[in-house]
């Protein structure tokens, strides 16, 4: 007898109990194992997939695969499904690209977002090789040292390596349109999925997830929804090289592996139901710090000030409360408790732990923030960026210059360097 399995599509030569038989008790030729694997890559691919796909590995004791089979109209998650992401994140990438072309840039004029003049750093082949294979901050001896090989004063050395920093730093309105594009997605995505799920019922009771599990036909909505959030953390991954980066730069990779990697495992072992609360949870508190950081951009500093109240709490709520006493919970817990547990159970397990790490580490950051905030009485900056090492110290970033009116020296302007003095150093009369 020969099955087709439902994962991969290969033939398996079973006897009627359905175990496989030898190629020798099939009364086929006896080849070595490596023969077999060069001559066959079709069978290597379908016998790895076959290993791969083990049931007693990916789903609950006493299911199997024939459950998930389509059949009475019924439809169920598939593994090949996900790969109609990769098209689609590819779209989602033309489409960020038009909109911070044609909608963000011009969006940021219009609210009087304005770029820092930066002074670029004058050509230098040592310091330049030095920045590039050393590093961008070199400490106070190597200073010296290459102040001594170029010939030039440790001020102008370190001016030198500020202003060729500014020149790496992305500039105001590339941070407003790459926060204005997550915005709308995040926004649609949350409601998006908001919408879809409710009126299920594991949206207000989490248990109901495993309820006749794995055994849940899959809806249309949810689908869609699904496949959306995966292309879009694909193509955060496409335009990694291009965004802005923070200092939490690495924890935001590994977020991006590790919710792609959950969304893909969980469709494929249809946990649809468990990564939908996950998935609609992030969403949550993610549109809410993009619009804060787009207040912030155009220093509107009241509306900022509120936003990330209003997102801390939020976060708070949501990554430490809801998370780990619901999700967490009924992962851990409810799932096997009509089963027992098994290798699907603690990798899913270990990845939603992975990103309660990560919550907890940005938490921290939040209460850094919170703890300026309430010193200062205004958000200043995000204690992720850069910003705060711009060359301001020596002038060397100045803001964009305004048109000026009848000869008028501008208000927000670079000074003289001895204010209240005139050109010819005299005082002027009063």
């Amino acid at each position: 007898m020969v099955a087709v399995h439902r994962r991969t599509g290969g033939t398996v030569r079973l006897t009627p109990s359905g175990r496989s038989r030898s190629a020798q008790a099939c009364g086929l030729p006896t080849v070595t194992v490596c023969q077999y694997l060069t001559q066959n890559p079709d069978r290597m691919w379908s016998s790895f997939n076959e290993w791969f796909w083990q049931e007693k590995l990916w789903l609950p004791p006493n299911s199997s695969w024939v459950a998930l089979e389509d059949r009475d109209g019924l439809v169920y998650p598939h593994p090949r499904d996900v790969l109609a992401a990769l098209p689609l994140a590819l779209a989602l990438v033309a489409m960020r690209f038009t909109f911070e072309r044609f909608i963000g840039l011009p969006l940021s004029r219009w609210l009087g977002v304005r770029d820092q003049a930066r002074r670029p750093a004058k050509s230098n082949a040592t310091l330049e090789k030095y920045f590039l294979t050393e590093g961008c901050k070199p400490k106070e001896p190597q200073m010296a040292f290459l102040a001594a090989q170029c010939g030039l004063t440790l001020q102008q050395t370190r001016r030198w390596f500020r202003r060729r920093r500014n020149q790496d730093r992305p500039c105001l309105t590339k941070k407003f349109c790459e926060a204005s594009w997550r915005f709308l997605f995040y926004l649609c995505s949350f409601f998006g999925g908001l919408s879809v799920l409710y009126h299920e019922s594991w949206l207000w009771t989490p248990v109901m997830c495993w309820d006749n599990y794995p055994d849940q036909p899959l809806k249309p909505g949810l689908y869609y929804w699904y496949l959306l959030e995966l292309s879009f953390y694909i193509s955060l991954l496409i335009t990694l090289h291009l965004d802005v980066k923070r200092k939490d730069f690495k924890e935001q990779v590994a977020h991006h592996f590790v919710t792609i990697t959950l969304i893909v495992f969980s469709y494929s072992a249809n946990l649809l139901r468990i990564g939908s609360l996950v998935l609609l949870l992030h969403d949550a508190s993610d549109y809410l710090l993009e619009a804060c950081k787009i207040f912030n951009y155009t220093r509107w500093r009241k509306a900022c000030d509120t936003l990330f109240i209003i997102f801390s709490l939020v976060f708070f709520y949501t990554r430490l409360v809801l998370f780990p006493t619901q999700i967490l919970y009924t992962t851990y817990y409810e799932s096997i408790a009509s089963s027992g547990p098994f290798f699907g159970y603690y990798f899913f397990n270990g990845l939603l732990m992975m990103l309660q790490l990560l919550h907890v580490f940005w938490s921290c950051l939040i209460l850094r923030m919170i703890y300026s905030f309430t010193k200062k009485g205004q958000m200043e900056k995000d204690v992720r960026s850069d910003v705060e090492e711009a060359d301001s110290s020596d002038g060397d970033v100045v803001q964009e210059s305004l048109p000026l009116k009848n000869g008028a020296a501008p208000t927000d302007g670079p000074r003289s360097r001895a204010p209240g003095r005139l050109a010819n150093g005299h005082a002027p009369a009063t």
